[in-house]
């Protein structure tokens, strides 16, 4: 499976990075960069991981299949976006209430 080479390429001047620069971050050729946002080739997995650390993105969102940049929740395929900052706020006060606790 390739990645979606205009996403790497948007995530890249979002970020204002070069192709060079990113091929550094990446440990790759600047020339392997300008094949990966052309579609001419294909990163391996281990790049596919450094882009999506890079990014701060999942490597789903790299692949087309989603179009959010960072995984759901708990992975639930049903939450909205709502429900997930709910969740996440209220995993914060338990995290403060356990720490408070712990003291």
């Amino acid at each position: 499976m390739a990645i979606v080479p205009e996403r790497l390429k948007a995530l890249r001047l979002e970020r204002n990075l070069t192709q060079e620069q990113l091929g550094d971050l990446l440990n790759v050729t600047k020339v392997s960069v300008s094949g990966y946002e052309k579609g001419k080739r294909t990163p391996d997995t281990d790049t596919l991981n450094r882009i999506a650390d890079v990014f701060q993105v999942s490597t789903d969102y790299l692949f087309g299949r989603t179009n959010l940049k960072k995984p759901l929740f708990f992975y639930e395929t049903d939450l909205t976006l709502k429900e997930e900052q709910l969740l996440r706020e209220h995993l914060t006060t338990l995290r403060t209430k356990k720490t408070k606790t712990c003291d």
